[in-house]
């Protein structure tokens, strides 16, 4: 490296990028080096929780949910900037490239790290700017208070998750799970976890509609509102909430980064093989594991921070660096406040029932560890 100052950028403020960027704010020394967080708002939305401030302002969670930047960087080592980036550059010369924002600005880099994780359709599909973040939770909330007939389509943990928040919140509210798939969540997880959670579910008067799908859903909403599904069945709602699966939010990137899905190809040391001075951490990646915040956190961005600190020091990443080997499978689904399951991937696969889930996940959404990440 030469001997200017050198700039590292972290592109996202979510689960990956505040613990990256916390992580380099007390090992990057501020005389060597500026360390720059890029996020398109102002604060970080912890996404696992946000289904609970959808439904309801109880609790006003959104004072707790939206985390500003503020503390992040430990001892003010580094620079918060709000900016939705369209566009990044790989720069012709070893170490160097560039990314424009939407207000057409243009920051340079030394080194960049990628960890723009996801775009979510339905509920969860939070506008760009700031000012409409208000409005947009306040829109989610009054038509699901109007709605007496919800259709959620998609039974993964969003779904999943949404319908028990939702009869938390309104218990006499018809609501239904219509979902592709002959189970609910996906093979990864076990038989017992998948049944068990339809169990729960049809238990507080939720109806599951596994094995099948709408072919087309209408551009209208909310209700009321008739769709049929590929096998006949005719179903009724005054709402329809979109909550199936996510998608890599890469749509700024070269193609030369991506594979066909769409992802982030990357090396065991999580940095782009054309690209040694650019690292990615989470949704965008492209590695066989299902994407959780927990292995953001605690899996990807202690080797990304890690081996940024050897990459600006000079170190052969491929002998020194350290490797990304993959997480164990691991999830915990909560349905409402008191109640969920969970299942770890260890000892031939592990069972977590309605009172440790309600523990350790339902009750508070694990909003506290999340906020520690940012440093608040």
């Amino acid at each position: 490296m030469s001997s200017k100052k050198t700039t590292v950028l972290v592109l996202g403020g979510g689960s990956g990028g505040v613990v990256v960027a916390r992580s380099l704010s007390k090992s990057l020394d501020p005389q060597k080096h500026n360390l720059i967080l890029i996020n398109k708002l102002p604060y970080r939305i912890i996404l696992p929780a946000s289904l609970r401030m959808l439904v309801s302002g109880e609790g006003k969670l959104e004072e707790r949910i939206l985390v500003p930047y503020d503390k992040v960087f430990i001892n003010g080592n580094g620079t918060f900037i709000e900016g939705l980036v369209t566009q990044v550059n790989a720069g012709d010369k070893p170490n160097s490239g560039s990314l424009t924002l939407s207000d057409g600005r243009v920051i340079e880099y030394d080194v960049l790290v990628l960890a723009t994780g996801s775009k979510w359709d339905g509920p969860t599909s939070f506008p760009d700017d700031a000012k409409s973040v208000n409005s947009h939770i306040a829109a989610r909330r009054d038509e699901i208070a109007k709605a007496n007939n919800i259709l959620l389509v998609g039974g993964g943990a969003v779904g999943i998750e949404l319908a028990g928040e939702i009869k938390d919140a309104w218990p006499d509210k018809a609501v239904t799970i219509l979902n592709r798939g002959a189970r609910l969540l996906n093979d990864t997880y076990s038989s017992k976890l998948r049944l068990g959670l339809q169990r729960q579910l049809e238990e507080r008067g939720i109806k599951v509609i596994v094995d099948d799908y709408v072919e087309d859903l209408p551009a209208k909403s909310s209700g009321p509102v008739e769709v049929r599904t590929a096998k006949g069945k005719s179903l009724e709602a005054d709402l329809i909430l979109r909550t199936w699966g996510a998608r890599s939010n890469t749509s700024y990137l070269p193609s030369s980064f991506l594979t066909p899905n769409g992802t982030v190809k990357v090396l065991p040391t999580l940095q782009l093989p054309s690209h040694p001075n650019i690292f990615a951490v989470g949704d965008v990646i492209e590695w066989d594991e299902q994407k959780t915040a927990a292995k953001v956190q605690m899996g990807h961005a202690p080797v990304v921070a890690k081996n940024v600190e050897l990459y600006l020091q000079g170190a052969d990443l491929s002998k020194v660096g350290k490797i990304y080997k993959g997480s164990m499978e691991m999830i915990m689904v909560s349905n409402g406040r008191k109640t969920g399951m969970g299942w770890m991937g260890a000892m031939g696969g592990v069972l977590f029932g309605p009172f440790l889930t309600s523990r350790i996940k339902s009750k508070d959404l694990l909003i506290g560890m999340s906020r520690g990440a940012s440093g608040n």
